[in-house]
């Protein structure tokens, strides 16, 4: 078996049976309502002011007791994390793939100003305009000081300065008690896959499940190859703080892209519901099985639709794409910022 042990797959089966019986255990009125739209900005653009109140609620949310009963977790990020690896075979490689992460953003959002009173909204690593600096090193994001520390690791291979320096992990693929630290293999070769050749080639498709594969293959690739370590782990990449940075770039690009052509793009979705064996394999993924695919809400097919639900494991309320689908609608409430 693969990295869905039988208690990580009854979980998501009981969170699945939750959202149609309408008894999700995390309550809707957990969303903060929609009143003014989060300002997404570029991490460049923040002052040092709001960088740094950034980063401490990132290590108020690392302090923080867990609070929704996973198994291993000793603190809100173990929890955050586990959102992502318990069901890595069915979020990637799949059309709700951006939808999905469109989700996971605005639960970390959320989370962030709710439990650890941050007051801004989600920033995001303009990539496109950092590709222009020079070198990764050279990138404000990865500044030692203000930013998420860079890519000098000490004698046990983890991140030697910056802010995360003394982060410790708890779950991965193949463990609920697992105990590792931070890494990082910064690749200026792939951060070349951000440049404006491969995105605008992106930004010219005229469908979604066009526009979903030239993202993961360009942008997406360029933001976890170019820092590698923590962020090449399919699994537990949102270990490293700046996959949060990275992915709300990714939706980003994505809005951008719907934005081109709100009144179809808005409804534009498409997609396997299952990814191929062979990404399963290659990754150590289960098959996933009936008591997991029965509650996609597909129809019974290996299409995504705008049905199909969004599991956040107790992190917030489940969703379906049809709900996260208008960047500036009640549940994401979002506005990106140039």
């Amino acid at each position: 078996m693969g990295f869905q042990s039988a208690r990580a797959l009854g979980l998501l089966a009981l969170a699945a049976a939750n959202i149609v019986s309408g008894q999700d255990s995390t309550k809707r009125d957990s969303i903060p309502e929609c009143t003014t739209l989060n300002q997404r900005k570029a991490w460049s653009a923040l002052t040092d002011d709001e960088k740094s109140a950034y980063i401490d609620a990132e290590l108020c949310l690392m302090a923080l007791p867990p609070t929704i009963g996973i198994e291993g977790a000793l603190n809100r990020w173990d929890e955050m994390m586990y959102g992502h690896i318990v069901q890595s075979n069915i979020i990637h490689g799949v059309g709700a793939f951006l939808p999905w992460h469109r989700l996971y953003m605005r639960a970390h959002e959320i989370i962030l100003q709710t439990e650890c009173n941050y007051t801004g909204a989600q920033p995001y690593w303009d990539e496109l305009s950092d590709t222009q600096t020079g070198t990764l090193e050279e990138c404000s994001i990865l500044d030692a000081d203000t930013g998420f520390g860079t890519g000098d690791l000490d004698d046990d291979g983890c991140v030697a300065n910056g802010p995360f320096v003394n982060l410790t992990m708890h779950i991965n693929q193949t463990s609920n008690y697992a105990d590792y630290c931070l890494t990082r293999d910064l690749s200026d070769n792939a951060f070349t896959w951000a440049n404006s050749t491969y995105l605008d080639e992106c930004m010219a498709t005229d469908n979604y499940e066009d526009a979903w594969n030239c993202f993961v293959s360009s942008p997406h690739t360029a933001g976890h190859g170019s820092i590698g370590g923590t962020m090449l782990d399919v699994v537990a990449s949102p270990g490293d703080p700046l996959f949060f940075l990275h992915h709300t770039y990714l939706d980003r690009v994505w809005w951008q892209w719907q934005s081109m052509n709100l009144s179809s793009r808005l409804t534009d979705m498409s997609g396997r519901n299952i990814p191929t064996q062979t990404y399963l394999d290659q990754n150590d993924f289960d098959y996933p099985g009936t008591d997991v695919t029965d509650y996609f809400g597909d129809g019974g097919g290996n299409v995504t639709t705008l049905n199909h639900t969004l599991w956040m494991v107790g992190l917030i309320p489940n969703a379906t794409i049809a709900d996260v689908m208008d960047l500036g609608g009640d549940l994401i409430c979002a506005e990106y910022i140039d």
